[in-house]
């Protein structure tokens, strides 16, 4: 399979599974996605509404952002999908939202923090506090990421959900922090939320498999201070995101979120440069520790994902190469003091 434009990388992407269409035949109510605006929203909120086409369900998607980039809302729209936009740490327009029975909260802010550490706070932390009380009654899912860990030895095979947290940096912190909010809610008004650990989602335009790529194909340094990495297709993160609402839970219900491989940084360079027909560049050295997830929960709840580290490899050299369109966001995974 090759894909070719955003068309069919969105279609992809939001391409519902037997097992998405039988969850939307149990889900009860429609589903708000706060932050529908960001890289994962736009296919999350079609493949929720394509799932509920499938399962012969009426069930309302709608997606609440202030929509900087002017062209999603009616890209959304043109899938079904209702959009407000909203400034969510106003009161006043977080009040004026239509209540739902299901919540997904993927509003979140990283890139920036260093230097205006406060407004990462904010939105990190006190947007959750205002939304955990608005949708106390709601099934909430919260993004958080995988950076709540500390670095690891790549021997201990990564963190799992029992893992005593330990977050570096005022990035990571703050997303601590947001967790903490949505778990006082749920201690307080029993509020139902599942909280999803994620790291990386892979794109076509962005994610770890892409910086790596783009370096490699502009015959740029590849760094390896963070040796060893892990993750998972979008479109699966986005089936696993809709299929944990059913799992919503007080206390909340903790999940790691990426692919089953740990994938060495220098690898995924080399098999990019054979792709690419030309040798890969390096510079720093690589640590002993990583940042990692075990996600074997994940699996063994919601099975494999449907797509390789091969087959996204395949997809991304294809279209780097063909001058497909790049959202120029680095993910900076390679940090390893927490500054962002």
């Amino acid at each position: 399979m090759k894909i070719e434009n955003v068309q069919q990388l969105e279609e992809r992407m939001s391409r519902p599974t037997e097992a998405d269409v039988a969850a939307m035949r149990q889900l009860q109510g429609d589903v708000l996605v706060l932050g529908v605006g960001g890289k994962m929203g736009p296919t999350l909120a079609q493949l929720i509404r394509r799932s509920a086409i499938a399962a012969g369900k009426s069930t309302r998607v709608i997606g609440v952002s202030r929509f900087s980039d002017k062209a999603i809302p009616a890209a959304l729209d043109s899938h079904g999908i209702e959009t407000i936009e909203c400034d969510l740490l106003d009161r006043d327009d977080l009040a004026r939202l239509p209540d739902a029975e299901n919540v997904i909260f993927m509003a979140a802010r990283k890139f920036g923090t260093t230097g205006a550490e406060h407004l990462s706070w904010a939105i990190n932390t006190q947007l959750p506090t205002l939304v955990a009380e608005r949708f106390r009654h709601s099934r909430i899912v919260c993004f958080s990421s995988g950076n709540v860990y500390p670095l690891l030895p790549a021997t201990q095979g990564g963190a799992t959900e029992e893992t005593s947290v330990g977050p570096q940096g005022e990035y990571a912190q703050s997303v601590l922090g947001r967790e903490r909010i949505f778990e006082h809610a749920s201690h307080r008004w029993g509020t139902k939320i599942a909280i999803l650990r994620l790291n990386y989602a892979i794109d076509l335009r962005y994610g770890v498999l892409v910086d790596i790529a783009r370096n490699v194909f502009e015959r740029k340094p590849v760094d390896l201070r963070m040796p060893l990495v892990n993750v998972i297709w979008q479109g699966d993160a986005n089936s696993v995101c809709m299929r944990s609402i059913a799992h919503c839970a007080s206390a909340p219900f903790i999940l790691n979120l990426t692919g089953p491989e740990t994938l060495s940084t220098r690898w995924i360079a080399e098999q990019f440069a054979k792709r690419f027909g030309h040798e890969a560049i390096f510079t720093g050295e690589e640590s002993r520790s990583a940042l990692l997830n075990n996600a074997a929960k994940c699996h063994r709840l919601f099975g494999y994902p449907t797509v390789t580290p091969d087959e996204m490899m395949d997809w991304i050299a294809e279209w780097i190469a063909a001058g497909g369109a790049l959202s120029n966001k680095p993910t900076h995974f390679q940090t390893q003091d927490g500054k962002f």
